[in-house]
């Protein structure tokens, strides 16, 4: 074991900050409990998803890279597309500015917008644009004040966008 491995655990830990587990999240265990204009977070391995919840097993979301390595808009999909099989938490948001229905308006206003940019306009800016009227990204302030925490969030999309792109191949490859 190296001399740098606890800065970089330490600075892993800071770039996932807020995932499931820590003090501003709340595991989601039952829809039912999930409150209208929720911001919901899912872990990607290394980094954070994030969406608004808007009621009837639905989530608005700046797609992103998620399907590969086009950008998407932002889209309203069942919480089970939105999850991608990963566990889901509900960040907690005690001062939001715009809650319920309103989130849920604002993030609706954007549906269709596709101006993703992994730097100043992805998932967690949307989020918190919906519920503060201010997009910022946590996880992107963080990566940029650590560089070996943004090193391994890079890793993590790269790989995720790789096997978003060999899962799509398979894909097409059976359809012909």
């Amino acid at each position: 074991m190296n001399s740098n491995q606890p800065d970089v655990l330490t600075e892993r830990q800071r770039a996932t900050r807020g995932t499931a587990g820590a003090s501003s999240d709340i595991p989601f265990t039952d829809e039912q409990d999930v409150p209208l204009g929720a911001h919901l977070v899912t872990s990607r391995g290394g980094y954070e998803h994030h969406g608004i919840y808007a009621g009837a097993g639905k989530v608005v979301h700046y797609a992103g890279f998620a399907a590969g390595h086009c950008r998407g808009p932002v889209v309203e999909v069942a919480l089970a597309c939105f999850a991608a099989g990963s566990a889901i938490a509900i960040r907690l948001h005690p001062c939001a500015q715009y809650t319920g229905a309103e989130a849920v308006r604002r993030a609706r206003s954007r549906l269709g917008e596709n101006r993703y940019s992994l730097l100043t306009n992805n998932c967690e800016h949307f989020c918190a644009w919906c519920l503060s009227g201010e997009s910022r990204s946590q996880q992107v302030e963080t990566c940029l004040a650590h560089p070996r925490a943004g090193l391994h969030v890079l890793a993590s999309l790269f790989k995720a966008l790789v096997a978003a792109e060999l899962k799509g191949m398979h894909r097409g490859a059976r359809i012909a």
